[in-house]
């Protein structure tokens, strides 16, 4: 089976170009934060040098290891949901499910390799501009030389190898599973995760209180908490959004007309497939503003006590910024990833209603207030994690609950950047399926 996986990659690259991206992307992002571990190792560098190096290596690492399976493991479900098809011609033929397993999980070690190859050179010359970076910033020497070496190959092959694995593992996992007509646990499992991550979150934001108020690393503990509660709502995301529209889902219905209350039962409907979309957008909404208005909290603090930044401080604004960019980045890239592959998967739908008398304008409207939908579940939840984190640090940094004036603007410039990538790509792709005659688009669906 990992024959004939070669031969569909090599026959059919355009299908795995969405993974290629993910892992691509990911691995790139992974080497060149690593490849500082590998800066950090080598003699003569000054404690200060190594322990800012060491401290960006590791916390975006981290942070880059649950974004990069995130983002393959959204990527893949979509891939393997298109080839729904094929898995069931398969397995009438004689393929069993561990056969077609080896298959799909073969190829996506084969486009995680080519990804991570690929990202080989754009990770070396990503690691050189960070630590150049910090060098303008006085945090390293002007003498260290940057280093591309075993730490940073080594920890982008393993990662983008391993998500990629385990993703397409789970995805064609649930596939065969619902064509054998079984029902898997994965209600439970889900809930069961979501929670814990919840809990963690919270614990984060608990442990906050635990650090005194001048600490650098007080930022750290509600930043853990409002990216784990970003997690657990990314992971609710069905459920939660079932709830959403059980409330809202009229009134969108009677504000939009027809194309609303069709809308409202598409994504209804479609819940637990468009989690892939919710995880992006929620993890670049919570992370995104969490990091920035603490960051903005801790500088107002500062100036306003008439200190002058330490060492430390710059080198924390550093990394969150960095860490922001970084992720905020990565999170729209695949969002908008996710959401092409997805819509573009919809041309057979999108024939059938204009088959059953829907005009290509009418389509277009009902995809929108999917795009809108969308846009307000992620964002609102994304916003709830972020705001967390934001509440905890500013109270545990300035005894007080009034937030500064300038935070309301980190969250509508957040929200306007998660509503345009989603609305545009959604709305764009959709556009374009539909240039496909209508009876052409059932004929390749069929």
């Amino acid at each position: 089976m990992f024959s004939l996986a070669l031969r569909s990659v090599r026959k059919r690259p355009g299908r795995f170009v969405a993974t290629l991206l993910a892992a691509f992307l990911g691995a790139t992002i992974t080497m060149a934060f690593n490849s500082l571990h590998d800066t950090a190792g080598t003699a003569g560098i000054d404690a200060a040098g190594e322990e800012t190096l060491t401290l960006s290596a590791s916390v975006v690492g981290g942070y880059g290891t649950l974004l990069v399976f995130s983002a393959l493991a959204s990527t893949l479900t979509v891939n393997v949901r298109q080839r729904a098809s094929e898995i069931s011609l398969l397995r009438r033929t004689g393929a069993t499910p561990a056969q077609i397993k080896r298959m799909v999980v073969g190829e996506a070690a084969v486009v995680a390799l080519v990804g991570w190859a690929l990202a080989l050179v754009p990770a070396m010359f990503g690691g050189r501009a960070l630590l150049w970076m910090f060098q303008d910033s006085g945090q390293v020497a002007d003498s260290v030389d940057p280093v591309f070496g075993p730490v940073g190959v080594s920890a982008g092959l393993s990662i983008t190898l391993l998500a990629a694995v385990g993703a397409s593992f789970l995805a064609v996992r649930r596939a065969t599973r619902a064509l054998a007509g079984a029902k898997a646990p994965r209600g439970r499992l889900r809930a069961a995760a979501g929670a814990g991550a919840l809990l963690l979150g919270a614990g984060g934001l608990a442990a906050t209180f635990a650090i005194d108020s001048d600490e650098p690393a007080l930022m750290a503990a509600p930043g853990y908490g409002a990216i784990m509660l970003s997690v657990g709502f990314a992971t609710l995301a069905p459920a939660l959004m079932r709830g959403l529209l059980a409330v809202l889902g009229r009134p969108v219905a009677a504000l939009t007309g027809a194309g609303g209350y069709l809308a409202v039962l598409n994504t209804r409907r479609r819940a637990a497939q468009l989690s892939g979309v919710l995880m992006p957008l929620i993890l670049f909404t919570g992370i995104a503003t969490a990091t920035v208005s603490m960051q903005l909290i801790n500088n107002a603090v500062i100036d306003a006590s008439g200190l002058t930044r330490t060492v430390e401080d710059k080198n924390l604004e550093t990394v969150n910024l960095v860490v922001v960019g970084i992720i905020g980045v990565f999170c729209c890239v695949m969002l908008i990833n996710t959401l092409y592959a997805s819509t573009t998967y919809r041309g057979g739908e999108f024939g059938r209603q204009r088959l059953a008398g829907a005009t290509p304008r009418q389509v277009l409207r009902t995809v929108g207030v999917e795009g809108a939908l969308l846009t307000a579940v992620g964002v609102f939840f994304g916003t709830v994690a972020g705001l967390s984190g934001t509440l905890v640090f500013h109270a545990a940094r300035t005894d007080s609950v009034s937030l500064p004036g300038s935070i309301p603007g980190v969250f509508a410039g957040t929200a306007a950047v998660a509503a345009a990538a989603t609305l545009v790509t959604v709305v764009a792709t959709a556009r374009r399926t539909l240039r496909t005659p209508a009876v052409n688009a059932v004929t390749v669906a069929a």
